[in-house]
């Protein structure tokens, strides 16, 4: 994580404690959406806190999506093994969902696209390894259909602020879209993003409409590029480790966990459905 990111004065003082989260919202929850990477990971693992909270979620009938930066080949294991509803990956991409045995898959544009785009991504990815010599394109490139990683912190000694903010710059200058997580800057042409193709999947595989989603849907995440997330569902949580991105972040959650990665994940399940079980008692 590089310490160059620190948390700007007051740009989380609008954020309470997962103890203020209240119980009528838990009680209506349609979905509850999360990030992957330092959300549902601590340390670069999968923490067992984190995996049994995605099967208590399950177990208690609150569908959890992940939606992550990760690729597609990420997606299809995730969507096929873990307890999930479903998974948005590459930033809204696409999208997996394991439904009866049959796997289903969007993609935002048709594999001739998709073969245009990661052509001029490649000359891009040229220019960001001259600029910024300490960066690498991420180790899960081969598995993805859309965008370019720029690892700043998964497999490298972690990049300085400046030098993330150049890499996202670079992007930018070519035309391409860009966002920054915990471990990557990712770059894609395109018109998605995660909140986009949120939207699109919780209307088309869950039936909830775009105009009940923002009061419905709790989001939990940790970086940058949870922004439009964290801004349109008003009700969502930043697991402890947003400290270390608040300058970055420009729409805070609602809401922040005292633990951090997956820990933090769990801890926030454990609000939801105590305050969903203290409903079905009254």
């Amino acid at each position: 994580m590089p310490e160059s990111v620190s948390p700007a004065s007051g740009s989380l003082a609008s954020t309470r404690s997962i103890d203020e989260l209240p119980h009528e919202v838990c009680r209506s929850l349609a979905a509850l959406l999360c990030d992957l990477d330092d959300t549902l990971t601590s340390c670069g693992k999968l923490s067992p806190a984190a995996y049994s909270a995605l099967w208590k979620a399950r177990e208690a009938g609150l569908p959890v999506v992940v939606v992550t930066g990760r690729p597609a080949g990420w997606a299809d294991h995730i969507a096929r093994l873990w307890p999930v509803h479903g998974v948005i990956g590459e930033n809204g991409g696409l999208y997996f969902r394991l439904q009866e045995r049959r796997m289903i898959r969007h993609f935002a544009y048709p594999e001739a696209d998709r073969a245009l785009f990661h052509k001029r991504l490649e000359k891009i990815a040229e220019e960001i390894r001259e600029a910024v010599p300490g960066c690498r394109v991420a180790a899960d490139q081969p598995y993805r259909e859309f965008d370019l990683a720029i690892d700043h912190a998964e497999d490298v000694a972690p990049l300085n602020c400046r030098d993330i903010l150049r890499i996202r710059q670079i992007f930018l200058d070519h035309g391409a879209r860009a966002k920054i997580s915990s471990i990557h800057v990712n770059g894609w042409f395109g018109s998605f993003d995660k909140l986009q193709t949120s939207k699109l999947y919780l209307e088309r595989e869950m039936s909830v409409e775009a105009s009940s989603a923002p009061d419905r849907v709790i989001h939990v995440g940790d970086s940058p590029n949870d922004d439009p997330l964290f801004r349109c569902f008003r009700h969502s949580i930043g697991v402890a480790g947003i400290r270390r991105w608040a300058s970055l972040v420009e729409h805070p959650p609602a809401y922040i966990t005292n633990l951090d990665g997956g820990e933090g994940f769990a801890e926030a399940v454990d609000a939801i459905l105590s305050r969903r079980r203290d409903g079905e008692a009254s």
